[in-house]
């Protein structure tokens, strides 16, 4: 009781501490003090108005205890999540993608034992075969600096219209890897069993 007591002492004593019921009522007069200020004020707030018209820097609960930082209003905050979950559920997808081929791959491998064909590489697909490492590797070298671009804090300040662009960007860049790899990997095997034929 006596520390109650002396909380309300000491909060009637600094005028810059406020209650939430106070802080509704005194937002409006003091949001252009808080924006000018040079420090560092932490908002817990149920108006997410007020937090995206102030706020620089959002911190979002993700779930099993786990806090991200990110970057604009609240508004802006929640369209970085929306982002962050799209991309993992696109990686996700592609894991999947991934496994359905391998597996498709041995049923074809067990007709192949099944069925002895002369397998032999044409010469499109030789040239092929010797221009996809270097293309996986430019598409690689691309994949790696749009990761950087938008591990950038200030990527997710540009226009919404930009950031998507990037991301969508990125997201072909990995879809046509995988393709390239896919296919690399079956002409290789294509040349191997020709040459174990040979």
């Amino acid at each position: 009781m006596r520390a109650l007591k002396a909380m309300r002492e000491k909060r009637r004593q600094r005028r810059d501490v406020m209650g939430t019921a106070k802080l509704q009522l005194d937002t409006s007069s003091r949001s252009g003090k808080i924006v000018f200020d040079q420090g560092t004020l932490l908002i817990v707030s149920h108006d997410r108005q007020f937090i995206d018209n102030t706020a620089t820097e959002c911190y979002l609960f993700e779930g099993k205890g786990r806090l991200n930082k990110y970057v604009g209003g609240f508004f802006d905050a929640k369209q970085q999540q929306a982002n962050f979950w799209a991309s993992k559920a696109v990686e996700e997808q592609a894991k999947v993608k991934k496994t359905e081929p391998l597996k498709e791959k041995s049923a074809v491998k067990n007709d192949r034992t099944s069925k002895p064909k002369s397998v032999k590489l044409s010469y499109k697909e030789q040239r092929e075969l010797e221009q996809l490492p270097q293309l996986l590797e430019e598409l690689e070298t691309k994949i790696t600096v749009l990761q950087a671009e938008i591990a950038d804090p200030a990527f997710f300040q540009q226009a919404h219209d930009i950031t998507d662009a990037k991301l969508k960007e990125l997201a072909d860049t990995e879809a046509e890897l995988e393709t390239a790899f896919l296919r690399w990997e079956e002409l290789e095997e294509k040349k191997n069993l020709a040459d174990g034929k040979a």
